[in-house]
């Protein structure tokens, strides 16, 4: 697919750059790296297939609590340099946190940002952290972007150590795909550095910044694709060794050694996964290959995307108890056992007490045989009692049978009826980590009937191909085990057809095939709505909900025509 070329993505040609240089910068809390109070890529010198345009204008002298368009109040002031500012502001008309980019209407760069924002609204990605306005106002020129109070900036999760092979793995899995799916739309982003990267509370990696903080600085490549994909790999080898892969630190991150190169994962830190190592090295070695496995570079983030996509996937850790401390064994303090001797008293020799005597007198002999008496007795006693019941059972048939019969009834009569069952948790389930919609998982179950979670478009259907798309889904926790007899499900669209399945599985990542696992029950339909009845409930916690056919719809907000659906409601009774 030819690239479109816009103002923020000078798209030309796929290779030829040199390999990205080190960025010593710090983070800030709107994703602008600054080093000394400047753009950090001031400093920097140019790349082979990069320019940097020269930006006049000092940033616009606002103030807390300036208001734009009557709706957006600037708060927090959170980067000024290179003739632009970042503001972390309150959008008053959704009572709603955003970022806003502040430059004057007459700044060399205020066209390409304009031009980058819009195209980077048009994408509608999730992945990427959204533009939500891009305006040209009383000699302003502002973006407004989504603000993640609650996500972690990837600077910060590096600063704490480096990641498990899965968090990597998965790191790299995202944020491959979503660079992948945006040069599909002609939009790269140029400046993919830790603090462009935020991990959510669900685990999700979102990238801010797509076009618009390349704009800003005037940064344009000729091999977008390669500037992409090199960085995704200067991510990747970060999170495997705490180590920034070039001689300079850089964002919080110290450099290697001065005049030794490029050297593999596994040989800064032990230990480090040896397929991500390699993939790391595939995406930064530019020229070639590892020296150890003659593999391909990468040079595209599709490229990238698909030789994540061929490594066997990485498991999560297994959960680590700690083991409880021994149990001390406890004692009475009596006298002087259990108690410390005090300094300066002298040792006390105990001597063991001999048992007593076995009963030897005339005394003793009565009363052992006394006792005997009483076992012969009791023996006897116990005898005669198990014959009569023996003799009784066969008489106290009947009665017995009847009495179970009642027994059984008055245990059905007092079974619960069938009732709602709360849903406490949910994640998005994918056999191939092709995500559809992950930060909609939520709106299934929020009780409100305007909120969903879509999927992809698809162009063959309804019935989705199992070479391509074996189906979609989403994992509910009931929060405890209990018995499911049916499911409620609104949908979006209506139409030939929808075919849904509901399945028991072990946990919100379920392990395994489809195919192995106890199924509750399924349904087809060509309404908005409709109930699952499985034939005999099934205890479990975790249900999933597994979609296989899905109608034709037309372009909505967030994709084109095609086989797709959207979930809006998700009731389970047991």
């Amino acid at each position: 697919m030819a690239e479109r070329s816009t103002a923020a993505v000078d798209v030309a040609d796929n290779s030829g750059d040199e390999p990205l240089a080190a960025e010593t910068a710090q983070a800030t809390a709107d994703g602008v790296d600054t080093q000394d109070g400047r753009a950090a890529d001031g400093t920097m010198p140019e790349k082979d297939g990069e320019r940097r345009n020269p930006a006049p204008a000092a940033a616009p002298e606002l103030h807390s609590g300036h208001k734009l368009a009557r709706r957006y109040r600037l708060e927090e002031c959170v980067t000024r340099l290179d003739g632009f500012s970042s503001w972390r502001a309150m959008d008053e008309k959704l009572r709603r946190a955003v970022g806003v980019h502040l430059l004057p209407a007459d700044h060399a760069r205020a066209r390409a940002v304009l031009a980058a924002a819009r195209s980077s609204a048009l994408l509608g990605d999730p992945r990427f952290v959204q533009v939500l306005d891009a305006v040209e106002e009383n000699d302003l020129v502002y973006v407004v972007h989504e603000w993640l109070p609650d996500a972690t900036e990837l600077t910060a999760v590096l600063a704490a150590g480096p990641m498990e092979p899965h968090e990597a793995y998965q790191l790299v899995s995202q944020v491959s795909q979503a660079m992948a799916a945006a040069h599909r739309e002609g939009l790269a982003h140029l400046r993919l550095t830790p603090s462009a990267i935020l991990r959510t509370s669900t685990g999700q990696y979102r990238i801010r910044g797509l076009a618009v903080n390349a704009a800003l600085r005037g940064i344009t490549s000729e091999t977008p694709q390669r500037s992409d994909t090199e960085a995704i790999g200067a991510l990747l080898y970060a999170s495997l060794t705490q180590r920034w892969p070039y001689e300079n630190d850089a964002y919080g991150l110290t450099g290697l050694p001065k005049g030794v190169g490029l050297i593999a994962p596994d040989q800064v830190r032990a230990g480090v996964h040896r397929g991500l190592g390699e993939l790391a090295m595939r995406a930064l070695a530019n020229d070639g290959a590892t020296a150890s496995r003659q593999e391909p570079a990468c040079t595209t983030p599709e490229e990238l995307s698909k030789a994540v996509a061929a490594m066997p996937r990485i498991r999560p850790p297994e959960p680590t108890f700690t083991a409880p401390p021994e149990y001390q064994h406890t004692t009475y303090q009596q006298g002087s056992y259990g108690r410390p001797q005090a300094p300066g008293m002298p040792t006390t020799q105990v001597s063991a007490v001999p048992p007593p005597p076995p009963l030897q007198s005339r005394t003793g002999r009565v009363l052992k045989w006394g006792v005997a008496a009483l076992l012969i007795a009791a023996l006897g006693l116990g005898s005669w009692q198990l014959a009569d019941t023996l003799l009784n059972r066969s008489n106290q048939g009947s009665t017995s049978g009847s009495q179970t019969s009642r027994e059984k009834a008055e245990d059905t009569q007092e079974k619960p009826a069938p009732g709602p069952l709360a849903i406490a948790n949910a994640r998005e389930y994918s056999v191939d980590d092709r995500d559809q919609d992950p930060g909609g998982v939520k709106n299934t179950y929020d009780g409100d009937s305007s909120t969903y979670w879509r999927t992809k478009s698809y162009r063959d259907g309804p019935d989705l191909k199992t070479d391509y798309k074996a189906g979609v889904g989403i994992v509910y926790d009931l929060g405890a085990e209990h018995e499911v007899s049916s499911a409620s499900i609104a949908l979006r669209f209506a139409g030939d057809h929808t075919t849904t399945t509901l399945y028991a599985v072990d946990s919100l990542d379920p392990s395994g095939k489809i195919s192995a696992m106890p199924k509750i029950a399924t349904a087809k339909t060509t309404n908005s709505s409709f109930n699952l009845t499985a034939e005999k409930p099934v205890t479990t916690r975790y249900v999933l909900l597994w979609i296989t056919a899905m109608p034709w719809a037309p372009t909505d907000t967030y994709s084109g025509e095609g086989y797709k659906q959207a979930i809006t409601d998700v009731k389970f009774t047991g």
